[in-house]
């Protein structure tokens, strides 16, 4: 073929630019962006499909008595998740968050047996509960200590302590009387009502402030976020003090509620969920990503599945499985959109 000559003054014609690949044109299109750029949205769906299948399997379900009983079960596993996400962004856990949950009412207890009016027992138990949080942050960065290591130490560390002061035997809860106690736990919708302030506060930190920005940005690239000028210790600190504080809280609300303690509740439990809660709902263990909503929709997962087989008649031990299982597709599902998500970029 000839080429076509260019007469003096002309200038070679800039080529159009390729077209967009079929994968980003179209329904599909969208929808796979969707998925990508909004991690809460997998989650989001499953929610939507389960709850669907146990209200038709049941129609206790929809009770009134049974959605409190999910809420309740919910309010603990998504504030502590909410706080575990801002730690897995940075590519940090805290093991011994279920722990604080369960010593924050104890701590409250024993300051109420010394003579100390239960506002202030509330107020030292929350001070406590900061100071054990910023205790994990000063060693995981100023020791090099793993966080893995420093806060199964430091769980091991408060149930100890709880089974030693306690004797091992359970007491009765103070607080739980008149308004304090309606608005601070007894009431059917108060746990919740709480939870729920505390996800829309911490997803405005983590999405809308500066700090959620540095959070952000340490754990997506530590060593840039410190050389962009970034205090990545101190953020790395105040994470952990933020999520302490968050247990002690929700574990005092939770306590009210149910009116008494036992030091042998396994700290564990709550712990363990919550974290399943964080990464079920999108937020990465490898750091640099994380979401408040989707760890609250990861909490209303892990409550409806429990709540719908107790209702349905399936035993506690299927329900571990089942969670297991939610855990490692959500996980790989998850890999896979980080994956499609870097190549459409």
């Amino acid at each position: 073929m000839s080429q076509a000559t260019l007469t003096p003054g002309e200038t070679s014609p800039v080529p159009a630019p390729a077209a967009p690949s079929t994968a980003r044109r179209g329904p599909a299109g969208a929808l796979l962006r969707l998925f990508t750029s909004r991690r809460e949205a997998t989650i989001f769906i499953v929610a939507v499909a389960i709850i669907i299948y146990f209200a038709a399997r049941t129609s206790a379900f929809y009770s009134y008595a049974n959605i409190v009983t999910i809420v309740q079960y919910m309010a603990p596993i998504g504030v502590i998740g909410v706080g575990e996400v801002f730690l897995l962004t940075l590519g940090e856990i805290d093991l011994s968050a279920g722990q604080i949950f369960l010593i924050s009412p104890w701590i409250v207890v024993w300051l109420q047996q010394a003579g100390l009016p239960i506002g202030w027992a509330i107020t030292v138990s929350l001070l406590c509960c900061v100071v054990i949080g910023a205790i994990n942050g000063l060693i995981t960065v100023l020791l090099n200590v793993p966080s893995f290591v420093t806060t199964l130490g430091t769980y091991f560390s408060l149930l100890g302590l709880v089974l030693i002061v306690s004797n091992d035997a359970q007491a009765d809860m103070p607080g739980t009387t008149g308004m304090f106690g309606q608005v601070f736990g007894i009431s059917s919708w108060s746990e919740i009502g709480w939870a729920l302030a505390i996800v829309v506060v911490l997803h405005v930190v983590l999405k809308r402030t500066r700090f959620g920005m540095h959070v952000t940005a340490t754990g997506g690239n530590l060593l840039g976020a410190a050389e962009a000028g970034i205090p990545v210790r101190r953020i790395k600190v105040w994470s952990f003090m933020i999520l302490a504080f968050g247990a002690g809280f929700i574990g005092l609300l939770d306590s009210i509620r149910i009116q008494s303690l036992d030091p042998a509740s396994p700290g564990t439990t709550v712990m363990f969920s919550a974290v399943s809660a964080a990464v079920i709902g999108g937020t990465s263990l490898l750091g640099g990503r994380g979401t408040v909503i989707g760890a609250t929709i990861g909490a209303i997962v892990l409550g409806v599945l429990e709540d719908g087989f107790n209702l349905i008649g399936v035993s506690a031990n299927e329900f571990t499985l089942v969670t297991g299982l939610v855990i490692l597709v959500a996980m790989a599902i998850n890999v896979q959109l980080s994956r499609v998500g870097a190549r459409s970029r």
